[in-house]
């Protein structure tokens, strides 16, 4: 009878514990170390952990009573062919064999429950491990189903909300940026499952300072009397003039920083869906859930949602109704707050803007009440067209430009611009959802100084849509 020839398959030597690989050889994480990297994470002790042993079965798949397993040398082949079959010592084979012909009862102890393992770590947790992740170097991500569609800057100031939106903004126009391979751009949208790939940055971390209670609750309830609008998906608040609706150079109170305060259990932040001036007071629109966030911002992409502002501006428009469209570009690209200005078809970062304005009302020629219906969302829209036409909204400091004009006595010098309504599908429902916002006290003290009615119907509301 001839031996078993040796195994050649993995070139390992059959030791009393299991397969030990050759010096060298085999993979560098073996089981056993995966196994006591499983034992770490769940708290257990890995001081002698075999990955073969009955500690090694997952809590979550309990399996039944393992039986003994016994390994003994093999025997040499030469003395194998020369005893008699009687004489011969059981191979591991043969012991297995009778193991299963006779199987002698066995209590087992009762083994301890393992505790249950830990909750997965909340969204802000997510986000600081993954702002030191990009801290340290190159870091790949991939959208989640309910990112798709989001603009890749949007996407990385979610990501990464300690990042400041102008760095966002240089990161991207530099083509730091790329998804699946290629350059970004600012405006484009991410699909589901697309690898972004950000590079390295610095960030600044925070000093590790818990918010008081007190400021908490105060920051709560100051967005609480905001609040026009509200249900489990969404609210839209009475944004005041003066307030930044995010954070900037310089500025430390902003809306976005303020909704920290409206953080539930489970992590979940209530988030912007789209922004105002600091100067332009009126609806604002805050989703409760991703979810909703995503579901709304598409609304404004397709221009399913209709906006209505109110302007006082100087002097009064010949045609009382009309439609303003041309194409704007920012006078200083690298800044996110500068001024545009109207530029030609096909110049290099111009996008198209439309605004349809009617005139409600006038005080002489002095002053004309304008109600403004944009139909693209471009920064500063409404200020630059209304200055395009030659009447500048008052208070405006960017574009007002009016030679020998002096304010009215009574009018305050702020920005007479009011975010007035809003109508946008509800993203569980699709049902309208419409919200007016009252004057803010600057624009209450001009008009009852004017003698403009607010009640008055608005002729903009029968505008079309493009």
């Amino acid at each position: 009878m001839k031996g078993r020839p040796p195994h050649r398959g993995s070139g390992a030597k059959r030791g009393p514990g299991g397969y030990t690989p050759r010096p060298g050889t085999g993979p560098r994480t073996s089981a056993k170390d995966a196994a006591q990297r499983a034992a770490r994470n769940r708290g257990d002790d890995v001081s002698d952990r075999s990955p073969w042993g009955d500690d090694a079965v997952p809590e979550s798949a309990p399996r039944p009573p393992r039986k003994p397993r016994t390994a003994a040398p093999k025997a040499d082949a030469s003395w194998e062919r020369a005893g008699p079959p009687a004489a011969r010592a059981p191979t591991a084979k043969s012991t297995r064999a009778d193991s299963s012909r006779a199987k002698p009862p066995r209590v087992e102890a009762p083994r301890a429950e393992s505790p249950a393992p830990p909750a997965g770590p909340t969204r802000r947790e997510q986000r600081a491990a993954a702002s030191a992740t990009l801290a340290s170097g190159v870091q790949t991500l991939t959208v989640a189903p309910d990112e798709a569609g989001m603009r890749i800057d949007r996407f990385l100031g979610a990501r990464f909300p300690q990042l400041p939106f102008t760095r966002v903004q240089s990161i991207v126009r530099k083509g730091e940026l790329r998804v699946d391979g290629k350059r970004a751009k600012p405006n484009d949208r991410l699909e589901p499952g697309s690898s972004v790939r950000v590079p390295p940055l610095k960030l600044e971390q925070p000093a590790d300072r818990p918010r008081s209670a007190a400021k908490i609750d105060g920051d709560a309830e100051f967005l609480r009397l905001l609040i026009l609008y509200e249900d489990a998906d969404m609210m839209i608040l009475n944004k005041p003039f003066g307030l930044a609706v995010q954070g900037g150079s310089g500025t430390v109170r902003h809306v976005d920083g303020l909704l920290e305060a409206l953080t539930g259990p489970d992590g979940q932040r209530p988030r912007l869906v789209h922004r105002l001036d600091k100067d332009t007071a009126g609806c604002l629109i805050v989703a409760k859930t991703r979810l909703a966030a995503a579901t709304l911002a598409k609304s404004f992409r397709s221009r399913a949602a209709r906006k209505i502002y109110w302007a006082l501006v100087a002097g009064v428009p010949r045609t009382r109704q009309g439609r303003v469209s041309t194409y704007l570009v920012k006078d200083e690209p690298t800044d996110a707050d500068a001024r545009m200005r109207v530029a030609k078809h096909g110049d290099d970062g111009a996008s198209h803007a439309l605004t349809y304005y009617a005139t409600v009302d006038q005080a002489a020629q002095k002053l004309a009440w304008l109600s403004l219906k944009p139909v693209t969302g471009r920064t500063h829209q409404l200020r630059a067209h209304a200055a395009h036409i030659g009447h500048p909204i008052v208070g405006d400091p960017k574009y007002f430009d009016v030679e020998n004009w002096e304010l009215p006595g009574g009018i305050q010098n702020r920005l007479h611009l009011l975010a007035r309504r809003i109508v946008i599908p509800h993203p569980r429902t699709g049902q309208p959802v419409d919200v007016s916002a009252p004057l803010p006290p600057h624009m209450a003290q001009s008009w009852n100084l004017l003698g403009f009615d607010a009640a008055r119907y608005d002729p903009i509301v029968e505008a079309p849509e493009a």
